[in-house]
């Protein structure tokens, strides 16, 4: 018998999370390319091109399904609106990280994506612990995270952001089933 594993999809109220295909990479890549975003993260690029768009999805295909999980954050209306992953890193416990395009800012889909995202953990992925950071001067991460129940460790880090070819204080989180 032939088992062929297929990517997890996870749904919530308004959206769906699924893997990333190649017919998604210039929507990525469209939402991706603004500094403003990619600033806030710790490996996107900036400039970002269909190519770093068709390189990501290849990426996220090789992925061991053990070790991380990324998936498109796709709304029913709008079409992929960000991105949310989680992943083995260099913690104990695996950490998650995401993005939303400027334009679906404030409207708590990050928030939804992520508390489906941590039920998947929990349930499917049996992870019962995950950590994020924000940078410091994203303040509005750090509510989306407080918003899916992550608290505050105390600990500040410094990271490197590609996008701005420089590190930035990382406040870091955690979160447990």
């Amino acid at each position: 018998m032939c088992v062929i594993e297929t990517s997890p999809v996870v749904e919530t109220r308004r959206l769906v999370l699924r893997a990333p295909a190649p017919q998604d990479a210039p929507r990525i890549a469209a939402l991706a390319n603004d500094i403003d975003i990619a600033r806030m993260t710790k490996r996107m690029p900036h400039p970002f091109h269909v190519k770093h768009a068709e390189d990501f999805v290849v990426q996220v295909a090789a992925q061991d399904p053990a070790r991380a999980s990324t998936f498109v954050i796709e709304h029913e209306d709008h079409g992929a609106v960000g991105v949310i992953g989680l992943f083995e890193g260099d913690d104990r416990v695996p950490e998650t990280g995401y993005w939303i395009g400027r334009e679906f800012w404030g409207r708590g889909f990050a928030t939804e994506a992520l508390e489906g995202a941590l039920v998947w953990a929990s349930r499917k992925w049996r992870r019962r612990a995950l950590v994020a950071g924000h940078f410091a001067d994203n303040p509005a991460s750090g509510r989306v995270l407080e918003k899916a129940g992550f608290l505050y460790t105390g600990e500040t880090r410094r990271a490197f952001s590609l996008a701005r070819r420089a590190d930035a204080d990382t406040r870091m989180m955690v979160w447990m089933a």
